[in-house]
């Protein structure tokens, strides 16, 4: 467990990705602060004790893209003078990007880091390295905070490097360790749907045993938007904060994002930011209030019994289609042609068609039961490889 002492300051910070990306990296480089965030955001993360932050790219000069669905991230090296200029001292690695350039990616990132004194935890060479935790000295108390991600391509195996995967059988007994040792316990946890507000109720039963297992604050990372959040038990959950500075996307959903403001005597705060071209500004006046009014609405609502289930039956119902048409393989060229100008309805069709009652409840047992998704997935891996070859 790594101990980094501070007790000068009043708060410290918890944000999302910050991810240098082809537009912006010459400012990172530079380690350009202002530039990229403007004067009043940052004076508030250098007055911070620390800046907890989702770093989702591996920085390395040389590509070595992994075989993935989804885009292989990369940043210059060099842009860690960005980090350092931002007064980022506490660098979460445990997401679903990290291995977008392998192992050498990763090991180049954590060298980096290392090399300008930039604590990282959440990654590492193997399972048990990946799985480290970082405590700090807060306000008279031990902050300590534990980083995992749900299992994309970037987890870590026992002998392979990689990210810290959530594993219930693990990751549930890591937080009671690390809870037992301080006095208030942070878990980021990098998952949950993209372009989602509201917590699944698989979700939310996640967050929910993390506190009971001593997590004091759980920040759900991974969906590019501000959620909402819940009080339980003795702890606070924040279901999605959005990205701090990560311009891969002009929806509307990347456009704003949330920093967690822990103060002195541990009450929790917000903290809304706007994202402007390839940069990132403290919000202010309208667009304040209206950040903040929308995520306290939606923390209001997913207090009503029954509304994270029926709003999360409505959204799986609008994204089956992609799920039924990737479950069956590639449709020829003029199908996905046809698909595409009819804006989905030919798929939706078809997908009817194909899935009857006796097809349906097949694939739910093949995704619902675990030696069926085990012995599926095993196998899938293994025509990937010969794909690879």
């Amino acid at each position: 467990m790594q101990i980094v002492s501070d007790e000068k300051h009043s708060y410290f910070l918890v944000g999302a990705d910050i991810v240098p990306t082809e537009a912006n990296a010459q400012l990172f480089a530079r380690g350009d602060a202002e530039s990229l965030v403007g004067d009043e955001l940052l004076q508030l993360l250098c007055a911070s004790s620390h800046n907890v932050f989702n770093l989702e790219s591996p920085l390395t000069d040389e590509l070595s893209p992994i075989p993935k669905c989804g885009p292989n991230l990369a940043a210059p090296r060099s842009c860690v003078a960005g980090y350092q200029a931002l007064n980022m001292n506490l660098l979460s690695l445990a997401n679903n990007h990290i291995m977008d350039q392998g192992a050498s990616g990763l090991f180049s990132t954590m060298k980096v880091l290392d090399s300008v004194g930039i604590s990282h935890f959440g990654a590492g060479t193997c399972y048990e390295e990946a799985c480290n935790t970082v405590t700090f000295g807060f306000a008279g108390n031990i902050v300590g905070v534990y980083a995992c991600a749900e299992h994309e391509f970037s987890i870590a195996g026992e002998q392979t490097p990689g990210a810290n995967p959530f594993d219930p059988l693990w990751s549930l007994d890591h937080v009671v360790t690390l809870a037992g040792k301080c006095d208030f316990t942070v878990v980021l946890y990098h998952g949950g749907k993209e372009h989602y507000r509201y917590p699944s109720p698989q979700l939310r039963r996640t967050c929910r045993r993390l506190v009971d297992k001593g997590a004091d604050l759980v920040v759900c990372q991974h969906s590019h938007c501000i959620g909402c959040e819940e009080q339980y038990g003795d702890g606070t959950i924040v279901y999605g904060q959005g990205n701090f500075l990560f311009d891969l996307s002009d929806s509307e959903l990347w456009q704003t994002g949330l920093l967690v403001r822990v103060s002195g005597d541990l009450s929790i705060s917000y903290v809304p930011v706007v994202k402007c071209g390839e940069t990132v500004r403290l919000a202010k006046g309208s667009e304040y209030a209206q950040i903040i009014g929308d995520f306290e609405r939606r923390s209001a609502e997913i207090r009503e019994d029954g509304f994270i289930e029926q709003a999360y039956a409505e959204f799986a119902t609008m994204t089956c289609d992609s799920y039924l048409s990737a479950l069956r393989g590639r449709s020829p060229l003029v199908a996905r042609a046809v698909n595409k100008l009819s804006n989905g309805r030919m798929a939706r069709f078809f997908n009817r068609v194909r899935y009857g009652k006796g097809e349906t409840l097949r694939v739910v047992n093949y995704l619902e039961c675990e030696a069926h998704r085990e012995l599926a997935l095993e196998g899938l891996r293994q025509i990937m490889k010969s794909q690879i070859r």
